[in-house]
């Protein structure tokens, strides 16, 4: 019987660079006994499959100084300030070496023994570390940014050029260090998330007859245990609430800038806030498959997932750096065999080595998805991949499930017609005692209007119920008949006004439900799903996106689709559809439009999800199954999320390609000034650092996209 493999996560701390993810990965699978290893850079995680010790995997990290911690444990880094970082310390101390040799220089000259001293001590103190690591790789044939920098500046000693190496160490330690500030500046959406549940909660626990208090960590806490949660607290655990009344803050988890009204029944997460009255809530999930857990890895899987963009970059990154280590070889010894100037092109040469380093270009795509999947989880939209951050930004059709999207799901009263000697709130209170004693989706619709009209609910006797008509009772000693037009028309007579009135509202897509009381009509109730209010506005926004379509899918009658979408200003509705022939229309949507987007409720929509380029589902926090369906969830089922959605991937998109260009052209300009041999290691220090640092900062702007 064959032996399931291990598979164990842990978290990474001091993981400075995407080359360094890479080697790093690449040495755990050197590691014996692991069969398969995969860092996640954005994260700061590594998957590993196989046996192997925490040790073993710090050893194969060793060389960036890689800490390792189980994943389960609670995030436990201590947040360094940047200038008490050893490598800022020893970037600080080589520039004083560095300023120091420059003030000399100018008393006593450059080839001065002591001023040379000067610069040869800010080499060392500021490059140790790339030395060390440049060396090893040197060794192994290993050419990334540490090897070609460590090349060019053991060049630019041997051919006397100490002030250049000297400040190049430092400007390459100021890009490292800039670089990995800016990169934890990105991951530190995560870091939010993993906050918002506190560690710890208050519990009550039964001993016999009586229940004892205890605070527990919440890793101890178990399902079925009741949690106290006093105001102001944030709620530790999922649960439903046992006792209290509360308005719960839920922006942590949906994205809802409202609180929600919290009583006795109601679901209650992880992280969010309890703002006023005390609640005692039973525990229904363990902390690891709480709603913000399941969000935190998902947000997390979404970061190691490569978006199209990355996987380029990664293949182009692969032939890049040989191509540029080849041409600083040619620059190097070509021109000399006819000009004879073997110093100034063997330093020109290593200028092409510096300022060819791959780094802006490696960090160019990372950066921008880790950015804006941690802003999207912070707004209530999680983003299951870059792949589908990508894709949503060339979408060009969105096909939307009527029920539950477009409109809010639950039907309600809309409108109530009477003759003349009947009030409205009557013929409410006798059709509503009659239903009161229904299951039927409809009913709950009209004791719903009854409550919110704050009516008496009147006491009915001898409910019958008539399969495929209504419904009767004796209410106040008098029949009550509630049902089908057609069925109350054999009751008692009704006018032809009142029949019109009927069919026009029928056209309008609502239900009416006719009453007759003692053999006399009394009036009619029309019931309809309700239109969200925002609906219009998101379509209408989506088209100021420059989305091309919009179509609505649906299984409801033509009447019911056609008057959303009159009021939706939608030409495109498609309803009476079953499953399988929504799954038809997204296959013709794709073939006309190209790339097309389905939002529906990530249930009944499954099959067209799937079948979309992008699946979108209405799924409130919790929802287990919209979480799992679609690529993209808008977790407060909340649709104005959509458009923000819409705008952050193609402003993501955006911001790669600009990346992308400026970390190339940059690089070209600088190259380019090799032909008339103006090329100094200065400016191509200061090309590849800028070029990286332009790219990081360019990427963190989405950070501020809002809702």
């Amino acid at each position: 019987m064959a032996v399931t493999p291990i598979k164990q996560e842990y978290r990474l701390q001091n993981l400075s660079c995407a080359s360094c993810a890479a080697k790093f990965e690449k040495n755990v699978k050197a590691i014996p006994d692991v069969q398969d290893a995969q860092v996640n850079f954005g994260a700061s995680k590594i998957t590993i499959v196989g046996a192997v010790s925490v040790d073993q995997i710090e050893e194969a990290g060793a060389f960036d100084g890689i800490k390792v911690s189980q994943s389960t444990a609670k995030a436990s880094e201590a947040t360094i300030p940047f200038y008490k970082k050893t490598e800022n310390i020893l970037a600080s101390v080589s520039l004083l070496f560095v300023v120091v040799g420059y003030l000399l220089s100018s008393v006593r000259g450059e080839e001065d023994l002591l001023t040379i001293a000067m610069f040869i001590i800010a080499i060392i103190v500021g490059g140790v570390k790339i030395f060390k690591t440049g060396l090893r790789n040197l060794a192994r044939f290993e050419f990334d940014m540490k090897t070609l920098m460590t090349i060019a500046i053991i060049g630019a000693a041997i051919i006397g050029e100490w002030e250049e190496a000297a400040v190049v160490v430092f400007l390459f330690a100021v890009s490292e260090a800039l670089e990995a500030y800016s990169m934890d500046k990105a991951r530190q959406s995560i870091r939010q998330l993993m906050d918002i549940a506190p560690p710890t909660a208050t519990i009550k626990r039964a001993h016999g007859e009586h229940y004892h208090e205890m605070e527990l960590a919440t890793d101890q806490i178990e399902i079925g245990d009741i949690l106290v949660v006093k105001p102001g607290q944030k709620i530790a655990m999922d649960g439903i609430v046992l006792a209290g009344l509360s308005a719960v803050n839920q922006a942590a988890i949906t994205g809802e800038s409202i609180p929600v009204n919290k009583s006795v029944g109601d679901e209650v997460f992880a992280g969010t806030l309890n703002e006023e009255g005390a609640l005692e809530v039973r525990v229904t999930k363990r902390v690891e498959d709480t709603t913000i857990a399941k969000i935190i890895h998902l947000v997390e899987e979404a970061q190691a997932e490569k978006a199209p963009s990355q996987q380029f970059v990664d293949r182009f990154a692969k032939y890049y750096t040989p191509i540029i280590m080849l041409v600083a070889l040619l620059v190097a010894i070509m021109p000399p065999l006819f000009v004879g100037d073997w110093q100034h092109w063997i330093y020109q040469g290593l200028a092409v080595l510096v300022v060819g380093c791959p780094c802006a270009l490696v960090v160019s795509t990372p950066v921008a998805i880790v950015t804006a999947i941690g802003n999207a989880a912070r707004q209530g939209v999680l983003i299951k991949g870059g792949i589908h951050l990508e894709q949503l930004g060339h979408i060009d059709a969105i096909a939307f499930d009527k029920t539950g999207t477009l409109t809010k799901g639950t039907p309600a009263v809309t409108d109530i017609y009477t003759p003349t000697e009947m009030l409205e709130e009557d013929v409410l209170q006798l059709v509503a005692a009659v239903e009161k004693q229904s299951q039927h989706p409809l009913a709950k619709a009209i004791l719903k209007a009854l409550h919110d009209k704050q009516l008496p609910e009147l006491i009915p006797t001898d409910f019958q119920s008539v399969t495929g008509k209504g419904a009767y009772a004796t209410v106040d000693g008098q029949k009550v008949y509630v049902g089908s037009m057609n069925w109350i028309t054999t009751l008692a007579p009704v006018d032809e006004m009142m029949k019109e009135q009927v069919q026009k509202l029928q056209k309008q897509g609502k239900t009416v439900v006719a009453a007759v009381r003692d053999g006399h009509f009394i009036g009619i109730i029309a019931i309809a799903d309700q239109l969200r209010t925002e609906s219009k506005e998101v379509l209408q926004k989506l088209s100021a996106l420059k989305v091309k379509h919009t179509v609505m899918l649906t299984g409801d009658a033509k009447s019911t689709a056609e008057a959303i979408a009159t009021t939706l200003s939608m030409s495109d509705v498609r309803a009476g559809l079953l499953p399988a022939e929504k799954l038809s229309a997204i296959k013709d949507l794709r073939t006309q439009y190209g790339a097309v987007a389905m939002v529906g409720d990530g249930v009944n929509d499954a099959p067209a999800l799937a079948s979309a380029n992008v699946g979108i589902a209405m799924g409130g926090a919790g929802t287990d199954a919209a979480l799992e369906t679609a690529d993209i969830a808008l977790m407060g089922d909340d649709l104005t999320k959509l458009p923000y959605t819409m705008a952050l991937s193609r402003k993501t998109l955006r911001i790669i390609k600009e990346n992308i260009i400026f970390a190339l052209a940059l690089k070209l300009i600088a190259l380019l000034l090799v032909i008339p041999g103006w090329l100094t290691l200065w400016i191509a220090i200061f090309a590849d650092m800028g070029a990286t640092l332009l790219v990081v900062f360019n990427s963190l702007r989405l950070i501020k996209q809002k809702k």
